[in-house]
């Protein structure tokens, strides 16, 4: 069944990688994405669900297409429970399987790129002055330029400036750009 998973993949165009066993994949680090993880349920040394509750206890949560011929109703819930993609049972069919791949990269895909929007955000607001910061969450709450003033103790054109200094800094035009950069940010 690898072999001829890895085949169908390999021609239509996928990089993929295989592995012997789940303890053997644990000891590399994912380095492409998208990516997706089509494993068995039943393998030596761990379970699917093992194996993915271990990756997902080290921060990464790839998505994962099940496949088994022999799986017990609750194994299929905890692997639904903790992110899976599909299940698949043996025998299935390609197209099956095809979609859950596509669907798959596509999910992968869109988190990676939430997360490095997460960083920029991250690392643009550490660029903010401690004030500056103080004035991004008070706009971010809806805040208007005289609640600012009352609240940070400071002028008019100072409450201005430093909302000028946020927009110019964070690269925003409008305040609800600054709101929607605040909610997709709530970590901070």
């Amino acid at each position: 069944m690898l072999e001829t998973l890895s085949g169908v993949l390999t021609f239509l165009g996928y990089q993929v990688h295989l592995f012997s066993n789940p303890l053997e994949f644990l000891k590399i680090t994912i380095q492409v994405a998208p990516a997706i993880i089509i494993t068995d349920m039943r393998m030596p040394d761990m379970s699917g669900v093992e194996l993915q509750a271990e990756l997902l206890k080290r921060g990464r949560q790839v998505p994962i297409i099940f496949i088994s011929g022999e799986s017990t109703v609750p194994q299929t819930i905890s692997a639904m429970k903790q992110g899976a993609i599909e299940f698949l049972t043996k025998p299935f069919e390609r197209e099956q399987l095809m979609q859950a791949v596509v669907r798959g990269l596509k999910q992968d895909a869109i988190e990676m790129h939430t997360h490095l929007e997460r960083m920029a955000i991250e690392e643009s607001l550490k660029g903010l002055a401690p004030r500056e910061r103080q004035v991004f969450d008070l706009l971010s709450v809806g805040f208007n330029n005289a609640e600012i003033m009352a609240r940070m103790g400071i002028s008019l054109d100072t409450a201005k400036q430093y909302k000028s200094e946020v927009m110019r800094k964070l690269g925003l035009r409008s305040l609800s750009q600054l709101i929607a950069l605040k909610r997709g940010n709530a970590t901070s």
